[in-house]
């Protein structure tokens, strides 16, 4: 059995783990280093950066001990790590450690796309993957509707022109007085709302796949102006389904237009309940399988880093060790 070894340091997680080459999960460690950013309602580049400089040796440490393995076992095939999109700092520090873990094992290692990553998840939680997918990808920085035709192949068929999904999530939750990240607090707090009650617009309205957040984001602050009555549940629970409308109805779109076996979401907003109840709708009304991640899943983690990098590996080969971090690099531009 051969096996790679995940790092992802993209954002604030510094997490690692081991994936076999038929994508099962046999160890995965994550650390988190949110509680530093809370003060902040946001992530502070350089206290990420820190914080995964501290904790990468130790993270690798237990997810190749969690997997039975030392450093020199011929099972590892090899290392995949983030090297984009992502905080170049934070970047940096899994980018050097796996490089230096390569030379140091004698193992090749390979720069993965974070939000292929993403797409990977449904291979660790679902045998029997059938394609071609749709893919609904919303996080804190980004969110497209992708379509896959089998692993390592797609095509970005909408994304945000402006906002993400999950960033105009911790914006209005900052604009209500809420913790971060917004995501959870709105979303438990929509569940005592009713939805309609703080007047929206509808945003993009048009024939494409393209979202926009930041409008929706700024509606929110001037009808709490002028609807000082509307209470903070209702509101939450409006935004919420804002939203979710947006997404889904460009979703419902793409799957009108588009031949596939299963809806698929990804990415940390996958969290999300309106979402997934909605995703779920939407595959029973076109009669596709829904593949709904497990909320370990949801989040930023370094399996769904190691299957990609197996993918890319065999594939593509190793990367060079001058490979460079790349805190920009689009889903579109990775084939």
């Amino acid at each position: 059995m051969a096996v790679v070894l995940g790092i992802e340091t993209s954002c604030d997680e510094t997490a690692a783990a081991v994936v076999d080459d038929d994508f099962h999960v046999i160890s995965s460690v994550l650390e988190s280093s949110i509680d530093q950013h809370r003060a902040f309602g946001g992530v502070v580049p350089e206290l990420a950066g820190r914080a995964h400089v501290a904790t990468i040796g130790p993270v690798v440490r237990r997810a190749l001990d969690g997997a039975g393995l030392d450093p020199h076992d011929p099972a590892i095939e090899g290392i995949a790590v983030t090297s984009g999109p992502g905080l170049i700092g934070s970047l940096l520090v899994g980018l050097s450690a796996a490089k230096g873990f390569s030379l140091a094992w004698g193992v090749p290692f390979v720069g993965v796309n974070h939000l292929e990553g993403h797409l990977f998840a449904p291979l660790l939680e679902q045998s029997g993957l059938e394609w071609p997918l749709l893919t609904l990808l919303v996080s804190g920085g980004h969110s497209l509707i992708v379509l896959q035709s089998g692993p390592g192949h797609h095509q970005v068929l909408g994304e945000t022109i402006d906002d993400a999904a999950g960033e105009a999530y911790d914006k209005v939750a900052r604009w209500l007085g809420l913790g971060y990240p917004g995501g959870p607090e709105i979303d438990r707090l929509a569940r005592t709302g009713t939805p309609g009650k703080l007047k929206l617009p509808v945003s993009m309205t048009g024939s494409d796949y393209d979202f926009s957040f930041s409008g929706l984001k700024t509606a929110v602050v001037r009808a709490t102006q002028k609807q000082s009555d509307v209470g903070l549940a209702d509101v939450a629970a409006s935004f919420q389904a804002a939203v979710a409308e947006q997404l889904l109805r460009k979703l419902r779109s793409a799957l009108e237009h588009y031949e596939v076996r299963g809806i698929a979401l990804a990415g940390g907003v996958a969290a999300n309940s309106t979402l997934r109840e909605g995703v779920a709708r939407l595959a029973d009304d076109f009669g596709v399988v829904s593949h709904l991640p497990s909320l370990a899943m949801c989040t930023d983690n370094a399996a769904m880093i190691a299957a990609a990098g197996l993918y890319r590996l065999r594939a593509d080969g190793p990367s060079p060790l001058d490979l460079p971090a790349t805190p920009n690099w689009q889903l579109a531009d990775v084939s």
